[in-house]
């Protein structure tokens, strides 16, 4: 896997994990899909894949040998963001023990982008 294929892996897994936590809606759309959306190229692409990843980054640690993980979400209404985050956390975390143990020291952060 090369150094650019990697991030992108890992921004697969962190993004299938997010979607599967209860209380998450979708993650957060990106440019390209906004633009996709409002000319109907995009219909019926759901939030796999390359445009679901959208809401995740993946990035080298300033200065350190980890990653820094952001994840972007939107949250269904009637769940409270800080038990979805934490969830979602969890979840990352667990993702990242199970399909790239190299990736577990990652740090994760979270934030609530809106509700519906």
């Amino acid at each position: 896997m090369t150094e650019q294929q990697a991030p992108r892996a890992l921004a697969d897994v962190v993004g299938s994990a997010v979607l599967a936590t209860r209380g998450v809606a979708f993650l957060r759309p990106g440019l390209a899909e906004l633009l996709r959306s409002s000319v109907g190229l995009g219909a019926g692409r759901g939030t796999s894949g390359a445009a679901g990843a959208s809401g995740v980054r993946v990035e080298r640690g300033k200065g350190s040998q980890g990653l820094d993980i952001e994840v972007y979400v939107v949250l269904s209404r009637g769940h409270r963001a800080l038990d979805v985050t934490r969830a979602v956390r969890s979840a990352v975390v667990a993702a990242l023990e199970e399909q790239a143990p190299e990736a577990v020291s990652a740090r994760v952060r979270v934030t609530v982008t809106g509700v519906v």
